[in-house]
């Protein structure tokens, strides 16, 4: 039988890989532009560490929601 531990690492792994390529669809832009911004996003180590149990939210509403988060960010950031 597997492990706890191992089969919420491979749905850790499968979950980022899901968000990425969504954002890449949301903004029209390739993987690895899709992957640099979400690890840069604010909410990728809280996904990632399980911070509110985000991990297990909807890959499609967590790349919405990072999407709209981040874009609203750097606008904000653009109009300082």
């Amino acid at each position: 039988m597997v492990e706890e531990s191992v089969l919420e690492k491979v749905y850790q792994e499968r979950l980022e890989e899901r968000i990425i390529t969504h954002i890449a669809q949301l903004k029209n832009i390739n993987l690895a532009g899709a992957m640099d911004f979400y690890y840069r996003s604010h909410l990728a180590n809280k996904i990632a560490t399980g911070q509110y149990n985000m991990q297990y939210l909807d890959y499609k509403l967590l790349a919405q929601f990072i999407v709209e988060t981040e874009d609203a960010k750097s606008t904000a950031e653009v109009t300082k």
